[in-house]
């Protein structure tokens, strides 16, 4: 049987508990947005900053859905740009970069599925959740809560254009905020999935709410990417970060820096952008890249992805 793809706004028109491709009684997850009205006007954008970098990650997510070979193949993110009234040439970019954000959030997303499995009743906080289609993506059953963070600005903006869901809260705060987790019930395994997110934070801000997380959850993991030196000296020569006006600091070198400096944590993997095993469904110039940059180990390097556990081992 060949299925077919569900749109946002079919979730949102969709009777509770029923799933627009699905019978009643074979629908595993309850239908998304019974609660909100479908989007008919285009919502207006006015960010700057950090906030603002997530319109490029999502208008990337969008382009690479309509590659020939897609390396996330994000419908959700196609729906979502088009709700949006914003002129995404401001954001100075091209198709040929998705690659580098795709390949991350695909990544990722292999992850996250793999923690929901290994523990059928647990806690997912999507931290920097930006406009990111995760939530939808995974589509998560019912044992599992989900919270979406990210400053206020972006919460209101999410909530303008996409559906909600059981089990699933949106938090407005700033990352930094040392109270928000306290939202947050403690009493099952928590997975914090901070994508694109440490960079703008100094170091001792980064680790400082990585210690808190796992302070208060006890058991669970941390997945999240990192920038090394040579990228963070390079940050002038991003678009990403050039035309939101942001500013980078953090900087990770390799999983010993985390390691380190928070106690508790146990390195489960790290790769770079051209070793993830998402790495394989991109084709054309940064396949080349990948050969040609295994003599500058800086450049190679330059964006990490990590994956730690903390707490009692699964």
């Amino acid at each position: 049987m060949v299925s077919r793809l569900v749109t946002l706004s079919e979730y949102t028109r969709a009777p509770y508990g029923m799933n627009p491709t699905m019978s009643a009684p074979t629908c595993r997850a309850a239908a998304f947005a019974h609660s909100l009205t479908y989007v008919t006007n285009k919502v207006s954008v006015d960010l700057s900053g950090p906030p603002k970098t997530m319109l490029s990650t999502l208008y990337l997510k969008a382009l690479d859905a309509d590659f020939e070979r897609p390396v996330l193949g994000d419908r959700f993110a196609k729906e979502a740009i088009d709700k949006l009234n914003f002129d995404w040439r401001e954001l100075e970019i091209t198709p040929k970069w998705a690659p580098l954000f795709t390949v991350r959030t695909a990544q990722y997303d292999i992850w996250v599925r793999e923690f929901i499995a290994a523990h059928k009743e647990c806690t997912v906080v999507h931290l920097g959740c930006g406009l990111d289609c995760r939530v939808f993506r995974i589509d998560p059953g019912s044992d599992v809560r989900w919270y979406d963070v990210d400053f206020p600005q972006v919460i209101a903006l999410r909530e303008q254009i996409y559906p909600t869901r059981p089990n699933y809260q949106l938090i407005a705060t700033p990352a930094t905020e040392p109270n928000w987790l306290d939202q947050i019930p403690a009493d099952r395994p928590t997975l914090l999935i901070a994508e694109g997110i440490s960079m703008y934070l100094t170091e001792e801000e980064g680790i400082a709410l990585l210690q808190r997380f796992i302070d208060r959850f006890g058991t669970g993991e941390l997945q999240i990417d990192f920038f090394n030196w040579l990228a963070i000296k390079s940050q002038k020569t991003q678009s990403l970060v050039r035309t939101s006006g942001s500013t980078l600091h953090w900087v990770v070198n390799s999983p010993r820096d985390i390691l380190d400096q928070v106690p508790g944590v146990r390195l489960m993997t790290a790769v770079t952008f051209f070793d993830a095993s998402t790495f394989s469904r991109v084709s054309g110039v940064f396949r080349v890249a990948k050969s040609v940059l295994r003599l500058v180990p800086p450049v190679r390097k330059s964006l990490q992805y990590h994956r730690y556990a903390f707490g009692s081992a699964s």
